[in-house]
């Protein structure tokens, strides 16, 4: 598995170099997205695969959810990207519609000398206070207490977090909310927070940095960003008292409660979900478009990349720990477009 991630991943990192090469002029159209780094890796990759079936290269910017919803509602890209989806009454006043891609998981990533990814946990409890400054020593009786078999040291705590508006952000901070009152009552849930303390890091990939060469540290990154930098995850106590490992099994296992034909917008937020297999900081990504294009080819050329990712990216999405969506659901996605999108003239984008 290390090594399939690991081609991947070089793989999705020379495409993703790439990108800001001229394209040639035969090539055909290009295609232009921008928002959360959380689906990066699997965009890239997907993009890879649909450039050298049809020539149309993907521009993805991976500049954080807060950047992508900006950058859509500007219309400086074809599409936004954003962890955090956008509420019925916001995609209605922005002239927006969204739609999910993939199911992935965030973990908490430590760089304590000695513990191994998965041997350590933590609750929910425990990490809201580590980022609340209330626990703020790796042998406090609270982990210790989690970890009764695990040696742990007398250091310091540095907590690393976003820097940038981040869904994943959104994802981690929504879970604390649910899980500690004193979080959502101080701190709350959303893409940029005022953080009690730590070190703020750009994107995913900023935070992994930092947490890889920051003895001591923690932080919050989606899972591929942890295996990618080869860093230590925790394992953590799920809403059912059950020690879980962030695994694409536990992804699902906490996606399967999402209501998506229930959801207006396709909203749906998956932290705390029940189940004793769920992995509690689970979340989708999703693509925000306008409902009205002005280019109705250059979105439809958007919402092919996409149908090709949903019926053939399965196995690229899969080999990063993302979990596909079922097939009833891109059904709805591909309704919805049918449906919302439409041209200046009235007529539907996607038949």
């Amino acid at each position: 598995m290390q090594t399939k991630f690991v081609k991947l991943l070089s793989a999705a990192s020379i495409f993703a170099a790439s990108l800001t090469i001229a394209t040639p002029s035969f090539a055909a159209a290009e295609i232009t997205g921008a928002g959360a780094s959380f689906p990066h890796p699997i965009y890239a990759k997907w993009a890879e695969s649909y450039q050298a079936k049809t020539s149309v290269k993907l521009n993805y910017q991976a500049s954080g959810s807060g950047a992508g919803i900006k950058q859509i509602t500007n219309k400086v890209v074809d599409f936004g990207a954003s962890d955090k989806p956008l509420e019925q009454a916001e995609l209605d006043k922005l002239g927006l519609m969204q739609f999910p891609t993939v199911v992935g998981g965030v973990v908490p990533v430590i760089n304590v000398p000695g513990v191994e990814a998965g041997q350590l946990a933590l609750d929910g409890e425990t990490l809201a206070n580590i980022y609340l400054k209330k626990i703020t020593k790796w042998d406090d009786a609270a982990i210790v207490k989690l970890n009764p078999s695990l040696k742990l040291p007398n250091k310091a705590i540095t907590v690393v977090h976003r820097s940038d508006g981040s869904g994943t952000t959104f994802i981690f901070t929504n879970y604390l909310g649910k899980v500690s009152k004193e979080w959502a009552d101080k701190v709350g849930a959303n893409t940029a927070v005022k953080w009690p303390t730590g070190v703020a890091g750009a994107k995913n990939a900023g935070v992994a940095s930092y947490v890889k060469t920051i003895k001591y540290s923690i932080g919050y990154v989606e899972l591929a960003y942890a295996t990618q930098n080869n860093l230590s995850y925790t394992a953590m106590i799920n809403k059912e008292g059950a020690n879980v490992q962030p695994t694409i099994e536990s992804f699902q296992a906490a996606a399967k409660y999402a209501k998506w034909e229930e959801a207006p917008g396709f909203y749906e937020i998956l932290t705390n979900e029940p189940g004793k297999e769920s992995w509690p900081i689970a979340g989708a990504t999703f693509i925000l478009m306008y409902k009205e294009q002005a280019d109705a080819a250059k979105a439809k050329e958007v919402l092919k990349f996409f149908d090709f990712a949903y019926k053939n990216g399965d196995l690229s999405a899969k080999a990063l720990d993302y979990v596909p969506l079922p097939d009833n659901v891109v059904d709805l996605i591909q309704k919805s477009w049918k449906t919302n999108m439409k041209a200046k003239d009235g007529s539907a984008v996607w038949n």
